[in-house]
């Protein structure tokens, strides 16, 4: 067995297990729409809609899906109950293709942009610096220098956290403290990256949730003073939601992507909660790529997403 083979093997047994809570309880309501129903009637998918909807795959997403499938009833005519988990699966599967969800397999850039800039957005307390220090160690596996900025000095606490995230992965972190301007603390750690030839740099910013206004000029002077010295700065601006808040990690979605130019999702936490449906949700609602899930506590369990192993593990039996 090849060491990639080995790799991709583990990545998706941890998937499993990180799905294992939502898995369990989509498919006990599940049985229960199903119950005692030969075909698929208004019934049944009064009640998958129900389903969906408790298990935070969100009012438009959960009627898109229950649209699609009662047109595939009405021109089949008779379907039987028994097949109502694979057509779920195949819609899911479908709407996740339709929204150009991200695919990769592995953490990679872009040729010929260096450094590549992630700029990290997100409230406190949905792992946003926990998803920093993974994703940098991730990064680092996969053989790219690494720099991050903490530009959160709204906290001085969340300078000290990705202090320490540096340390545990071996990472350079610049830094000004408490207090000081986003900006400077954003354009320091660009200069030295360069200077540096580094190939990633991924830069914190304040986790409070400020009124779209004042998000919205905070956010647009980092970028503006960033691309001063990086062209097209930064290249990805990645929003941390927490899949266990539901529909309100879809909430913060919303506000987020109102005051910033979010193109990527990373979503934590689905590990320990029932509502990993949220994945589906969003992207669907959004049409913003999930780029990254987290499905446990190891470093190793921030993974790239991948929609056809996410689906798979959803409908494993």
């Amino acid at each position: 067995m090849s060491i990639f083979s080995f790799f991709s093997k583990e990545k998706k047994e941890n998937l499993d297990k990180g799905l294992f809570i939502t898995k369990q309880s989509f498919f006990s309501k599940l049985a229960k729409v199903v119950m005692g129903k030969a075909t698929i009637d208004d019934e049944v998918l009064a009640n998958l809609e129900e389903t969906l909807l408790t298990s935070d795959v969100g009012v438009e997403t959960s009627l898109r899906i229950i649209e699609k499938i009662q047109k595939r009833v009405e021109k089949q005519r008779k379907i039987e109950a028994t097949e109502l988990n694979t057509i779920l699966r195949e819609e899911i599967s479908a709407l996740l293709v339709e929204n150009g969800t991200e695919n990769k397999v592995d953490f990679d850039t872009p040729k010929g942009i260096k450094p590549y800039v992630i700029m990290v957005v997100g409230v406190n307390g949905v792992g946003k610096t926990t998803t920093i220090g993974k994703l940098s160690n991730q990064f680092k596996k996969a053989g790219k220098s690494v720099m991050l900025g903490a530009a959160d000095t709204f906290r001085a606490a969340a300078v000290e956290q990705l202090k320490i995230w540096g340390e545990m992965v071996g990472v350079p972190v610049v830094s000004q403290g408490m207090n000081a301007d986003p900006a400077s603390v954003a354009f320091d750690t660009l200069s030295s990256a360069i200077t540096k030839n580094v190939d990633v740099v991924i830069i914190d910013t304040a986790g409070r949730l400020h009124n779209k206004v004042n998000l919205m000029t905070e956010l647009s002077k980092i970028k503006n003073v960033m691309q001063k010295v990086v062209q097209n700065a930064p290249h990805e601006i990645l929003l941390v939601l927490d899949a266990s808040m539901g529909q309100n990690a879809i909430e913060q979605c919303k506000q987020f992507t109102a005051a910033t130019d979010v193109n990527a999702l990373a979503l934590t936490k689905l590990d320990g909660t029932a509502k990993g449906g949220v994945v589906i949700g969003i992207s669907d609602q959004f049409k913003i790529p999930v780029k990254y899930i987290g499905v446990g506590e190891k470093m190793e369990d921030l993974q790239v997403f991948n929609k056809y192993e996410f689906v798979d593990s959803l409908f494993k039996q």
